[in-house]
């Protein structure tokens, strides 16, 4: 166990900081801090720490107040890389991680080796991620949803947090986590923190230091997709808005078509199809279908970005949602731009005008 002397933030209670590598070390420390119940907080990595992981840290240090325990975990889990992924490549950067991580609120860094997290080799019982597993990421790295579940339910007991920070750029990973708690009874609290963007849109990930200056302007084309789908989104939400304040055009889908066709709105529009989605209060397709438009382009860009896929899903199981879906929907993006596999997704909701 060794101690890391930095400068004092402020908040003396959790200097100094310090570097555990062990489960006997973890649980020392928090015995010596002696947090309150409710006050216990982990954020797990796999080290190559930014921004956004410093954002989860923030998060949970505001949560649990001054006087709280963040464990920040850093474990590049061999369970979750299928064969041909890049487990070897995997940026180790500690130094950098440990300096980030206490400067944004972490009173313990939990850097365990292989050996501590698996005593015994690869573990023999491990935790299924069943139908929504397999589903996009599932479908794409078979397994890898299987070796997460496993690794966070060992690092949950080791760690034993009232609260647990994912973001959200993970969304079937943190829904599966969900999933997990609540079928299995794991006493914790799972918060989602949301997507951190680089000042140009791309969602940070630590995979983004593979990217050349040509392959980054290609990448970008995922954010510029799901905000593409988000302003259809948002555009027809007001165009049906506009329609629904016209005396007699309320409740039905002819009436508004009809009231905006009093209005010029048609004109106005993107399309005639636009108009009539709008009426009808869909948008499923027209969502889509603006987020397809970006992608293909940029598949036509050099270098091009490959799509693996671009679902519009029920947050609940990650299912494909209907043409008339109303509610909470993810808009969710995968591809590969060069060697480098990039994920992206954003939240949308239907039919909030209703």
């Amino acid at each position: 166990m060794s101690l890391l002397a930095r400068k004092s933030t402020g908040n003396s209670r959790h200097q100094p900081a310090e570097l555990v590598p062990t489960v006997e070390a973890l649980a020392d420390a928090r015995a010596r801090f002696g947090a309150a119940p409710g006050r216990n907080a982990v954020v797990m990595t796999m080290g190559a720490l930014h921004e956004g992981h410093a954002t989860l840290v923030r998060a949970a240090r505001e949560r649990v107040g001054s006087e709280g325990f963040v464990v920040v975990t850093v474990f590049v889990n061999p369970l979750q890389f299928g064969a041909g992924e890049d487990l070897d490549r995997y940026p180790r950067t500690l130094d950098a991680d440990l300096e980030l991580a206490f400067d944004a609120g972490a009173s313990v860094v939990f850097a365990p080796g292989a050996d501590e997290v698996y005593p015994g080799g690869e573990p023999q019982v491990r935790i299924t991620a069943g139908p929504m597993g397999e589903r996009l990421e599932g479908a794409s790295r078979p397994g890898h949803f299987d070796g997460m579940l496993t690794v966070v339910a060992k690092l949950l007991h080791l760690t034993s947090p009232d609260l647990a920070f994912f973001g959200q750029k993970d969304a079937q990973q943190l829904a599966l986590i969900r999933r997990m708690v609540r079928d299995l009874n794991f006493p914790v609290e799972i918060v989602g923190v949301p997507t951190v963007r680089e000042d140009d849109g791309l969602a940070l990930s630590s995979r983004n230091r593979y990217l050349s200056a040509e392959e980054r302007h290609t990448a970008l084309a995922l954010s510029r997709a799901l905000f593409a789908a988000r302003d259809r989104l948002a555009a027809q939400a007001a165009l049906r808005a506009r329609a629904d304040a016209l005396p007699g055009a309320q409740g039905r889908a002819e009436n508004r078509a009809e009231a905006l066709s009093r209005l010029g709105e048609a004109r106005a529009a993107a399309d005639a199809h636009a108009v009539a989605q709008a009426a009808e209060g869909g948008g499923v397709e027209a969502v889509r279908a603006a987020a397809r438009a970006v992608l293909d382009d940029a598949g036509k860009a050099d270098p091009p970005l490959a799509l693996d896929y671009l679902a519009l899903v029920d947050p609940a199981d990650f299912t494909e949602v209907a043409d008339d879906h109303d509610g909470e929907a993810i808009l969710a993006v995968a591809a590969r731009v060069g060697t480098t596999r990039l994920i992206d997704n954003i939240p949308l909701t239907f039919g909030a005008t209703k």
